[in-house]
């Protein structure tokens, strides 16, 4: 009896083990060079005042990415394939426009994050932004998925390059877990846009394209869903853990000594003389490999979206000549972002952040959709959403519909809120 339990349990791990990926893959990415960024200007702008907003972001976060990875796995379609059966192909051809601009911004950030991370090291952005290019252009367009997930797996385990630096900042721990669990608000237009740049890149509209394609291209079944929920639900954990100690550094160090940055390398830079040089090449490695990774996702997932969305082939596991949209846009989208990061004086810092803030605005409208969907017996069967499900990603909705109003508002007549 004892041993068919532990068979039964270790059959489980490797079951799991082998369904694992989409959801840490993933959240994971969130730490891109867009989000690394906003982290750092959160942590040294504010203190650990930013640090409530991660609760009520994760529990959002876990149920957006459950929410599409079970309509992957129930209906075996990705999202904008749904949304166009649906809503019909006009509604997705703009949905689609916004997520392509949204995405381009994002993968030039990335890129710009690989330069920025080279400079760290004294390497130009013309020897790491053209390599790093190659590099995830041959990875996905040579590979396998299965090749893809593992290399991207192995990227993930990097990201404890962040949290072993926030270590190494020596903060004052019991001030950063009151401000975790003390939420603080101000109406001032900065700070309700780094509130909607934080929700917009640990909530980006990419993960719900991308996390759904994975799941379908790997084959998921419904019968098999409960363990990839699993593999949801860590990565939304560990994504947001990994950005509570991208903040609580900068406030340790930046806030603390009153440094002001712009950038996730300016970060890195003033983090040497404060915490130490150990930690400061921790922080821009971990800067280059998050850039990295983010930088082959991003248009991976914006070449799922657009050809599901338009009726085209595509898949990784297919030729060029199968999905010639489909890998045409993915090198089309890094050869277009590597040209604008090499432009002498582009605005990549504008452009980087103003891509979280552009994030936030398109989720709710992603979300909307998200939600007829789910909701609908005829797509999802027994496997709708419950009632608590609804409750959370319907507030995350008009929560983030009424940032976006308060921003506008706050932007343009600023003596409203003095």
């Amino acid at each position: 009896m004892l041993v068919r339990d532990v068979k039964a349990r270790l059959g489980s791990l490797f079951f799991w083990l082998s369904v694992v990926g989409p959801g840490i893959i993933t959240a994971n990415v969130d730490n891109d060079a867009g989000g690394i960024t906003t982290y750092s200007l959160a942590g040294a702008h504010y203190g650990a005042a930013m640090l409530w907003t991660l609760v009520p972001i994760t529990f959002a976060l876990i149920v957006v990415q459950e929410m599409v990875a079970r309509m992957g796995a129930v209906t075996g379609k990705g999202l904008s394939d749904l949304i166009r059966e649906n809503f019909g192909v006009k509604t997705t051809f703009y949905l689609l426009l916004g997520l392509l601009i949204a995405n381009l911004a994002n993968t030039v950030g990335n890129f710009a994050g690989v330069a920025a991370a080279g400079e760290v090291f004294g390497i130009s952005k013309y020897i790491t932004v053209p390599l790093g290019a190659v590099l995830v252009w041959w990875l996905v367009v040579k590979g396998t998925y299965k090749t893809v997930e593992k290399v991207f797996l192995a990227a993930c385990v990097f990201y404890v390059a962040y949290v072993i630096s926030g270590i190494m900042a020596k903060p004052h721990w019991g001030e950063l877990l009151r401000a975790t669990v003390t939420p603080s608000f101000s109406f001032e237009p900065s700070y309700i846009m780094m509130v909607i740049g934080m929700v917009g890149t640990t909530i980006a509209p990419w993960m719900q394209f991308y996390l759904q394609s994975s799941i379908v291209e790997k084959g998921i079944r419904v019968c098999d869903y409960r363990y990839s929920r699993l593999d949801v639900v860590l990565g939304c954990f560990v994504t947001d853990i990994v950005a509570w100690f991208i903040v609580a550094a900068c406030a340790a160090t930046l806030f603390a000594h009153g440094i002001q940055i712009e950038t996730a390398k300016d970060a890195a830079m003033a983090l040497r003389p404060l915490a130490g040089k150990h930690a400061a090449a921790l922080f821009g490695f971990g800067l280059f490999n998050a850039s990295l990774f983010a930088a082959s996702i991003l248009p991976l997932s914006t070449a799922y979206s657009v050809c599901e969305g338009m009726g085209w082939e595509s898949g990784v596991n297919k030729t060029f000549k199968e999905a010639p949209w489909f890998f045409g846009l993915y090198t089309g989208l890094i050869v277009l972002a590597v040209g604008i990061v090499l432009i002498p004086n582009a605005p990549l810092i504008l452009m980087m952040y103003l891509s979280q803030v552009a994030n936030g605005i398109l989720l709710p409208f992603i979300l909307i959709y998200m939600q007829l969907l789910i909701n609908d017996r005829r797509l999802m069967g027994n496997y709708v959403n419950s009632r608590w499900y609804n409750v959370v990603a319907w507030v995350t909705t008009w929560v983030m519909i009424a940032l976006t109003i308060i921003l506008v508002v706050a932007t343009f007549f600023p003596k409203l809120f003095d």
